[in-house]
């Protein structure tokens, strides 16, 4: 406890930017290893529904001092309104996109999890385009980006579902890999799973997660409290999942936690995954803008399969590589388009601002997004 201070002060003295770099290589990290140890709970037999019923559970109560303490001048009065708002909200951020995650996954790998995940990006910006609370202008390099971005994101998703192709990479068979032959065998068998539908699977998680950034963004200007709206969230989805399970995991012994290792998986899903990953993420997002997140993003993709390689001992396939490069590629056109944009609305922010004349600034500011995250994944919930 004595070198905390020192350590404390040594970390601040480190620049900025560094220390946004640090945390979001940190961030991959946590969110890589959520993706392997998901599809490890699920090999080991445990049931879906109570891992994700657990899951929220932790994230709940991990999550609601910090909104209670943290945003107690900010958070309005809750009301009939917001109630039905924020059920809806975990329908489709927590229910739908956790449920579609946990399905795709378990019928495909960890690293097509991830890749396919690039793509919510894109997705967000189609949605928020459809709606009109996106502008894209053909006239413009910035508009052009990020219409070919999400065709690219598109295509390699359609990819990664149509095609697995030949196998590139096969692990060392487990004879040459006593460690990992014993992690392999305690996991239990994963293959034998339909890999269209679980494609099929993620890109409905995609879309939940790109329809819950959107539907986020007009609840945010009412009720600006994001860990608050995290919370309420958090708990309908809860609620929602206790609901599903009480169909569908009616025997007492499914709500069992048999091994440390399922305990392990639980609790990493819950508190990695969910509740420092989110904190870490609000820092990022207020130091380093939306767009420096997610940038990060395919660097996550990258960790995935060096870990599902050696723990789960995971082939990597043509189609998947090919689809998961289209993705990358789709992402950064949109990055790209976005970071333009920002720039072109900022010199002409300043331009309406110097000239003489004001009265064309009203029209001028209408030139800006009214979507003010529409690329971020804004929290551990999302998968």
């Amino acid at each position: 406890m004595a070198d905390s201070g020192p350590r404390s002060r040594m970390w601040c003295s480190v620049p900025e930017r560094v220390q946004l770099h640090v945390a979001m290589l940190a961030l991959q990290f946590g969110y890589a290893g959520f993706h392997v140890v998901s599809r490890a709970a699920l090999n080991m037999g445990m049931s879906k529904i109570v891992f994700i019923v657990y899951r929220n559970i932790i994230a709940f109560l991990l999550l609601l001092p910090f909104a209670y303490f943290l945003e107690k001048k900010e958070r309005p009065p809750i009301n009939l309104n917001f109630i039905v708002q924020f059920f809806l909200l975990a329908l489709v951020g927590i229910t739908a996109n956790q449920g579609f995650y946990i399905l795709g996954l378990d019928n495909t790998s960890p690293t097509f999890a991830s890749a396919i995940q690039n793509s919510v990006p894109a997705i967000t910006f189609l949605m928020a385009a459809i709606l009109r609370i996106e502008q894209v202008r053909l006239n413009r390099k910035d508009g052009i980006a990020k219409v070919v971005g999400t065709i690219l994101c598109v295509a390699g998703a359609s990819v990664i579902t149509l095609y697995k192709g030949p196998t590139i990479y096969s692990p060392a068979p487990p004879l040459h890999r006593p460690i990992n032959h014993l992690i392999l065998a305690s996991l239990g068998d994963a293959k034998g799973k339909n890999w269209t539908l679980g494609c099929i699977y993620l890109i409905g998680h995609c879309l939940s997660w790109s329809g819950w950034l959107v539907l986020q963004a007009p609840i945010l200007k009412k009720y600006p409290a994001r860990l608050s709206v995290t919370s309420y969230t958090c708990f309908f989805g809860l609620i929602q999942f206790l609901i599903i399970a009480a169909f569908v995991e009616r025997v007492p012994e499914a709500w069992h936690v048999r091994t440390g290792a399922e305990v392990f998986s639980v609790f990493y899903a819950g508190v990695v995954a969910s509740g420092i990953a989110f904190a870490v993420q609000i820092w990022c997002i207020a130091k380093g803008g939306p767009v420096f997140v997610a940038v990060y993003q395919p660097v996550q993709t990258l960790v995935v399969a060096i870990m599902a390689s050696i723990a789960l001992g995971e082939e990597f396939y043509l189609g998947g590589i090919i689809g998961a490069v289209l993705i990358v590629g789709g992402l950064y056109f949109v990055l790209w388009g976005k970071s333009e944009e920002a720039k072109f609305a900022k010199l002409q922010k300043v331009a309406v601002q110097s000239a003489p004349d004001h009265g064309v600034a009203t029209h001028s500011s209408k030139t800006v997004s009214s979507l003010a995250q529409p690329l971020l994944p804004p929290s551990s919930e999302s998968v």
